[in-house]
């Protein structure tokens, strides 16, 4: 009887935190990626800076946040008819969070078709960050094709991720540090909805395919008719969670240091990041303790929007399984 009423209370504790955390999520972040996360001030002539850092538990700056401003920097110096369809980038060093990121424009060539911009992140006089990226004249070709979208349940029949967070808090049998860490991950501010397919197990306790799927998309409302931001959102989208994809075939292991060395995107068609897309994440290598990683986002009705393309360093040691969920 006791243990029904102490489960019952905290059950009911977890009900209001996580309608709490949505609370703040409705009323704080909406909007935030492009009010504040992807949001740089004009210094001069193709010279911005960036002072909203979005700092994830690693304490680090979040790679997608800085690709996602450089592309907002980039697209900045472009024909409003030019929209971007790819970008190629390096982490050359770790960010600080605690200044702000200085983003220099080079215009490296304009034709009558094709746009080449080069932005250079820059804290404490060194480059952080180096990215080339590429826009185009939108025009019709009578060659297209493309892959064909996984068949998934829809993100309406899925719950979110702090429902299921808010599920593995209410089991009985977790550990007191896997409570904390379900914990921290709920109060963490995300600008971003996701419902993964597959309902991950948040201690990594079996091994699987090096593969990921989950539905995406911006908190708040961005419209149409601004390509150029719904490209930066996705750009700053298709970092989240992407590395990790292959630690999946190691729960015996944790990663003790992981970071992204290059990043690559290619836009393909008009999509809207604020409406449901699904990304498709996947890593046909690992070894020499860097992992590669590949993605394919889909707009819901099965077009294929961008793809994307990582390597990072993965240094992991041996790590104890518990409460296998």
């Amino acid at each position: 009887r006791i243990m029904e009423e102490e489960g019952a209370a905290n059950s009911a504790e977890n009900q209001e935190n996580l309608k709490s955390v949505e609370s703040q999520f409705s009323q704080d972040l909406r909007g935030a990626l492009i009010t504040t996360v992807l949001n740089i001030e004009t210094l001069d002539v193709d010279f911005y800076r960036g002072t909203h850092l979005w700092v994830p538990k690693t304490q680090r700056l979040f790679g997608g946040q800085i690709i996602g401003q450089a592309l907002v920097a980039a697209a900045k110096s472009v024909n409003d008819s030019l929209y971007a369809h790819s970008l190629h980038c390096y982490f050359v060093r770790a960010g600080d969070p605690k200044v702000p990121v200085l983003y220099k424009v080079d215009r490296t060539r304009d034709g009558r078709s094709f746009s080449v911009r080069s932005v250079k992140a820059i804290q404490h006089g060194q480059p952080i960050f180096i990215c080339q990226a590429s826009f185009h004249l939108l025009q019709p070709s009578p060659v297209e094709h493309q892959f064909t979208m996984p068949i998934v349940p829809p993100p309406e029949d899925l719950p979110t991720i702090e429902e299921l967070i808010q599920h593995y808090l209410n089991k009985p049998d977790l550990t007191e540090n896997l409570k904390r860490g379900l914990n921290k991950l709920l109060a963490s501010e995300v600008p971003i909805e996701i419902k993964p397919v597959s309902p991950p197990t948040f201690n990594r306790a079996f091994v699987t395919e090096p593969k990921m799927i989950f539905w995406v998309r911006a908190r708040g409302f961005i419209g149409e008719g601004n390509m150029k931001l719904h490209c930066c959102v996705a750009a700053y989208v298709s970092d989240y969670a992407f590395l990790s994809t292959a630690l999946l075939p190691y729960p015996n292991h944790r990663a003790i240091f992981s970071a992204s060395l290059d990043h690559a995107m290619w836009f393909h068609n008009i999509f809207r990041s604020d409406e449901w897309m699904l990304y498709e994440c996947e890593s046909p290598w690992a070894g020499g303790s860097r992992g590669l990683v590949q993605g394919r986002m889909w707009r819901k009705d099965g077009v294929l929007a961008a793809s994307c393309s990582q390597e990072g360093v993965l240094r992991v040691k041996p790590a104890k399984l518990s409460n296998k969920l």
